[in-house]
């Protein structure tokens, strides 16, 4: 019989993708490397097969001889701690409800850079433009940008032409 390969790097990629698609899929990930382990085949061959670095399925094994199979079930990544508190984070919403103006910026509307620029005075917290667009999702908000006026349009005409 031929042996089938699969050469195509975007395939193989887009398999690796399903594997890490879900915290199920990770776990069963573990378990294929678990018994392709106990089967005779060293973390190495192991690694090199399913894709991992060898010192993750050695990290597999261990903690699986240690703990048993709740060892290798994807755990909480507790991640870097937030820079902003939770009466920071308030104080964040209340002020997002009212005009940049009002919270003595001189923009007109909330963006990146005017959020950032007001945590940055107010709260001597410094954060980039994308994480303050991750917190304008995060406290509820999206960017609504308004249509600009055409100097001199009729009104009229304009209330016609719009569609329904």
């Amino acid at each position: 019989m031929k042996p089938l390969t699969i050469t195509d790097p975007d395939i193989i990629l887009g398999l690796q993708d399903e594997i890490r698609r879900s915290e199920e899929s990770r776990y069963d990930h573990r378990l294929h490397g678990l018994l392709l382990v106990a089967q005779g085949l060293s973390c190495r061959e192991v690694a090199q097969l399913l894709g991992d670095s060898p010192r993750a399925v050695q990290y597999w094994v261990n903690r699986f001889e240690k703990d048993g199979l709740a060892a290798i079930v994807e755990g909480e990544r507790p991640g870097r701690p937030s820079a902003l508190g939770e009466k920071q984070l308030a104080e964040i919403n209340r002020v997002l409800r009212q005009t940049p103006k009002a919270a003595g910026l001189g923009e007109n509307l909330w963006d990146g850079k005017s959020l950032s620029a007001f945590i940055e005075k107010q709260f001597r917290v410094e954060l980039g433009v994308r994480q303050c667009q991750r917190l304008f999702r995060q406290l509820g908000f999206r960017l609504r940008k308004p249509r600009p006026l055409i100097a001199q349009a009729d009104p009229e005409l304009q209330r016609r032409h719009k569609k329904n």
